[in-house]
């Protein structure tokens, strides 16, 4: 298994639930930055031993991932990462596609002007940052990453429904890791992320929701098709895992 190096910034007499929020949280991290890849085994004494907090706590922290669907569990095999397979990814895709596209459609119905101008916010804060990280092209830049999941959550904040929210973070989730995967392998595609969005922004400012659900899902799917060029090489870290 691959060494991970931890340091949890928590109180000496932090109780049992902050240990395993921040066990959760790194392996969270790990997963979905493809530090530790589809298929790899999660050994419960050797991540307690690496983070320094009791069985117990990683337990906990693991079958809280396996509910979100990043992590698998087997009596007979312990835990691994949740494996990836194109099934699975165009699976992710549609219903991310059938969530979300709800969610921004009843954002569009019961959004205010606050809303729009958060959505507008966003858009430009992404646009600010690199798509890629400028030292390294094969990487993502971080901060993109995380100016583009609060950009994306921003269009259907006003949706009205925490279940519907719910579960459109939880496929948000399973789609990162599969965009992830796919930029370790150059696909020679070029992609204009920026006007794709924008193209979004406008026809919400518009209001235009049948306008905004067809571009969000055009969106959406790219994404698929250029994780499936990367197909070969993701499914062989799966299978070597």
């Amino acid at each position: 298994m691959e060494n991970i190096s931890v340091r949890f910034d928590v109180e000496a007499d932090a109780g049992p639930r902050s240990l395993t929020s921040a066990v959760l949280q790194r392996l969270r991290a790990d997963i979905l930055s493809t530090k530790l890849v589809p298929g790899q085994k999660l050994h419960i004494a050797g991540l307690a031993k690496q983070f320094s907090v009791s069985l117990a706590a990683v337990r906990e922290a693991l079958s809280r991932l396996v509910a979100d669907g990043l992590v698998q569990a087997s009596d007979q095999r312990g835990f691994r990462v949740s494996p990836v397979s194109p099934a699975d990814l165009a699976d992710v895709t549609q219903t991310r596609i059938d969530i979300e596209g709800l969610a921004l459609r009843r954002s569009i119905e019961r959004g205010d002007q606050a809303w729009l101008r958060q959505v507008e916010s966003a858009f430009a804060s992404l646009c600010a940052v690199p798509y890629r990280h400028p030292d390294a092209p094969g990487s993502h830049n971080e901060e993109w990453i995380a100016r583009h999941r609060i950009f994306h959550r921003a269009l259907v904040d006003a949706c009205g429904s925490p279940w519907l929210l719910g579960f459109r973070d939880i496929l948000h989730e399973q789609s990162e890791r599969y965009r992830r995967l796919s930029i370790r392998r150059e696909t020679g595609k070029i992609r204009d992320v920026d006007a794709e969005h924008a193209v979004i922004v406008q026809a919400v400012l518009r209001r235009d929701a049948d306008a905004a659900v067809s571009a969000l899902s055009e969106h959406f799917m790219t994404t698929m098709h250029l994780v499936e060029l990367a197909a070969p090489k993701i499914a062989k870290m799966s299978d070597t895992a």
